[in-house]
């Protein structure tokens, strides 16, 4: 049964405390990406046999199969993602960025250009379960902001793709699809492999092995983050329905024994009533044995003594998805400072933006929305500064840069200033 804490005294870490002891995984993985990098195709087909229950014929992807899966998808699925792509598409076309120049000052041009990144590699999962959702936030940000080559990596069971994976990559755009999964599939998009060509930058979820993998390849490629376990903190006052709170909870929980779900209310009486509906709840899901041992090791029931401890402690924890569970949820917004998405009001389960509203779900875990932001455009394109100084422009400024650099002890960034208006006999 999930735990109720009524008192203020609780800390964040032990909010957010969860059994995280694994074996560590970074010698495996480390053995793993160089065996990709010395043996190629001949390694990932190894890896296809060990860990996906056989090899498939072929590690890319044929025109053939994405066909198929098209015409083989339940046709309300494929209806539900085609439109879920025209949401996700026009929220972060929203995002584009544009660059700028300036040339207030005479003989002087500064500004800034945007690059896409040109190679860029998605990792969607597909050991356990089967996530197009992945495939359409993490493609559709690459393809608006420019990226000349989109390819995917997922684990093919017995050699097969969902064809719900292959009909969210042909809805989303993405050139190339790669059966293999795991550390190996980093690998070999961050170095190469035969069939597989060397990327810029990965980005997409995975269990610990992937997340260990882009950990270790990361400056030789670039990566979005390094996510944790799924989590979720609801705010709710007195008046908030305790079955919508409670199945809001599970759709966490049921995700990995370490998932958190936490309500923060200043009611005792939602708390105790959702709890009451969490027991009740959770034998009726097909998952019930994880989001069991999730609310028991890591749910908790947060009872503050007023609405402004709640936003407190909320922005204190800096969750990936938070939830505003009351009448005027926009009187709170300025108060939120921390969060990977905030669900707005009654109505907003998390599960909207998991699949469906428009922004992106890959967010920053384990109170990284301190400083980081859910995955964008701007994952995918670089800014490049520039700068134009004419002959006359330079010479009146050429005396300040030689005194900064002088002040710095670098004589040479100095000279190089200063050289330009020396007389021959000089130089």
């Amino acid at each position: 049964m999930i735990k109720i804490y009524k008192n203020d005294s609780l800390s964040v870490e032990e909010i957010m405390a969860r059994d995280t002891s694994k074996v560590d995984v970074s010698k495996i993985v480390s053995d793993i990406i160089e065996n990709v990098r010395k043996n190629g195709d001949k390694a990932l087909f190894e890896y296809c046999e060990k860990f996906d229950g056989g090899a498939p014929d072929s590690l890319l992807v044929s025109k053939e199969e994405i066909d198929d899966a098209l015409e083989n998808t339940d046709p309300a699925l494929l209806a539900a993602m085609t439109e879920a792509r025209d949401n996700i598409r026009a929220f972060h076309e929203k995002q584009v960025r544009q660059g700028f120049v300036m040339t207030e000052k005479e003989g002087v041009v500064l500004g800034q250009k945007i690059t896409p990144v040109e190679k860029v590699g998605l990792y969607v999962p597909g050991g356990t379960a089967s996530y197009p959702s992945t495939v359409l936030m993490d493609a559709i940000p690459a393809k608006i902001a420019g990226c000349s080559e989109i390819v995917m990596t997922t684990p093919a069971k017995n050699g097969v793709v969902s064809p719900a994976i292959l009909a969210a990559a042909s809805l989303a755009g993405v050139d190339k699809i790669y059966k293999v999964g795991g550390a190996g599939a980093v690998a070999a998009l961050a170095y190469g492999t035969e069939t597989v060509g060397k990327v810029d930058k990965i980005v997409g979820p995975g269990n610990a092995f992937v997340a260990e993998a882009k950990r270790q390849v990361f400056g030789i490629v670039g990566i979005d983050m390094i996510a944790g376990p799924s989590e979720i903190l609801i705010i709710a006052d007195g008046k908030a329905n305790p079955r919508f709170v409670a199945a809001d909870m599970l759709s966490q929980a049921e995700h990995d024994k370490i998932a958190t779900a936490v309500l923060v209310t200043d009611s005792e009486e939602l708390a105790e009533n959702v709890s009451a509906e969490l027991e009740r709840q959770i034998p009726l899901l097909p998952r019930a044995e994880i989001a069991r041992i999730s609310i028991d090791n890591c749910g908790k029931i947060i009872v503050r003594s007023s609405l402004d401890g709640v936003i407190d402690t909320a922005n204190e924890i800096a969750p990936e998805h938070l939830e505003v569970c009351v009448d005027d949820p926009f009187a709170l917004l300025s108060k939120i400072k921390n969060a990977g998405s905030i669900f707005l009001g009654r109505n907003c389960p998390e599960a909207l933006g998991d699949y469906f509203a428009g922004p992106n779900h890959t967010l920053p875990t384990s109170g990284t929305a301190k400083f980081s932001s859910p995955l964008s455009v701007d994952d995918f394109i670089k800014k490049s500064s520039f700068i134009y100084y004419t002959t006359d422009a330079l010479s009146k400024v050429a005396d300040k840069v030689d005194c900064f650099a002088r002040h710095e002890g670098l004589h040479a960034h100095a000279k190089s200033a200063t050289i330009r208006f020396e007389k021959d006999e000089e130089k």
